[in-house]
């Protein structure tokens, strides 16, 4: 079976996380009530996400940050994983995450550079590639410097599927797709094993 780490059209064949969370986008709409049926529903979920800080969108930074904090004390309190969406705030989100102890992290849609893959991943956070990796130099350099146990795909919300993902990143790592398989399918169960 395939890990599609992150999708918004989950297909029979494919295995994803269950999540539940405040996009950065609606954290200006966050309620208390929306808070706590996030924290209600942890027992059901596998983690919290897609949360986190976007700063090209036109949410209030503060806004955004006191929410993804917000979201991070549930998920620690939870013992559950976070699911990221961050966009021109990796700094941000990495000094954020320093104060939380949660199961795991997962940057998904990565598009950072080398270096901040490097970063991420070497405290103990995987990261997610999909479709719009393929578009970007800086995206690809990345792919190749994230370690393979460290890794993940998805589709998010591209009209594409699973297996071109898994093709595609096959031809630039070098590994056959059903190494990548094997691999996914390991990391999936060590998170959430």
């Amino acid at each position: 079976m395939k890990i599609n780490i992150h999708t918004h059209n989950p297909k029979l064949g494919e295995l994803t996380l269950s999540s539940a969370g405040i996009h950065p986008y609606s954290a200006a709409d966050a309620t208390t009530d929306s808070m706590l049926a996030i924290e209600r529903n942890t027992t059901s979920i596998d983690a919290i996400g897609e949360i986190g800080l976007d700063y090209s969108c036109g949410v209030d930074k503060g806004v955004q940050s006191l929410i993804f904090r917000a979201q991070l004390e549930i998920a620690q309190k939870a013992g559950k994983g976070v699911v990221l969406h961050c966009v021109k705030a990796f700094e941000e989100t990495m000094n954020t995450l320093k104060a939380y102890n949660l199961k795991f992290v997962i940057f998904h849609g990565f598009i950072g550079s080398a270096v901040q893959a490097a970063r991420a991943t070497e405290r103990g956070y995987y990261l997610s590639f999909g479709e719009r990796t393929f578009r970007s130099p800086r995206s690809m350099e990345a792919l190749k410097a994230t370690p393979i146990d460290r890794l993940f795909l998805e589709t998010d919300e591209a009209d594409v599927s699973i297996d071109e993902i898994y093709g595609k990143v096959s031809e630039i790592l070098g590994v056959p797709v059903a190494v990548l398989e094997y691999i996914t399918n390991e990391n999936y169960n060590r998170i959430c094993g």
